[in-house]
């Protein structure tokens, strides 16, 4: 089953010019998110592999594309929209891992979205997921997207190319941390003791390291260590 469509609010035409002006749950001020519901008439959570994203970016709100996607019910996340997205890529390492699946709560007021936190931004060209570290008040402006990743630059996009916002409220991962090098985790103590970055040491080792005979601090370099 699906809810979804438009609704005539019965608004007063100044209202709704009103409202034009203001940012809405809706890519326009009249259309609602489209949603599956079970026989209960709940919302299901609906899992978007990666594979899929890139219909998701061009149909995200059309009934027939989402009848595609599995129905979930995710222990903690009953009540409310969400969706859940595969993740690809590494931008958000060591935080949120290749492979892992976010679950996201939809975003509908954007001008009171959580600074800081790790949102799903949808555009019509592709998926992303970054943290914005403001609130975004101007459909007009640009918006900053920050990866967790060091190795990752962030950057700018117009917030006119946004369709939807899901804020990430948690995640599954089949990802174990395995147990922490204690002399390697000491020597990048160190090395931030000497003043240096982090990121900036990993880089140039890896830069200056041949392939065939890296050396035992390229490799510590290379490891998983959270940052």
């Amino acid at each position: 089953m699906f809810r979804g469509g438009v609704t005539d609010t019965g608004e007063s035409t100044e209202k709704k010019a009103e409202k034009k002006n203001t940012l809405s749950r809706a890519v326009t001020d009249r259309q609602v998110l489209t949603v599956t519901v079970d026989r209960q008439g709940e919302e299901n959570t609906l899992m978007i592999p990666a594979r899929a994203q890139a219909g998701y970016a061009r149909s995200f709100n059309e009934a027939v594309y989402l009848q595609q996607m599995r129905p979930y019910h995710i222990p903690g996340f009953e009540h409310g929209t969400y969706r859940a997205f595969e993740v690809s890529g590494d931008s958000m390492e060591p935080t949120i891992n290749h492979r892992d699946i976010v679950v996201s709560q939809y975003v509908d007021r954007w001008d009171l979205l959580q600074p800081g936190e790790i949102y799903v931004v949808v555009t019509h060209e592709n998926i992303l997921l970054k943290r914005i570290p403001r609130r975004i008040t101007n459909r007009n402006g640009m918006v900053d997207l920050l990866s967790d990743n060091p190795m990752v630059k962030p950057y700018d996009l117009p917030a006119a190319d946004i369709v939807q916002l899901w804020v990430v409220l948690g995640y599954i991962s089949t990802y174990i941390p395995t147990t922490p090098d204690i002399t390697s985790e000491r020597l990048w103590e160190v090395i931030e003791l000497l003043g240096h970055d982090r990121g900036e040491v990993r880089r140039y080792l890896m830069e200056t390291s041949p392939n065939d005979a890296p050396n035992s601090l390229a490799a510590a370099g290379n490891q998983r260590i959270n940052i």
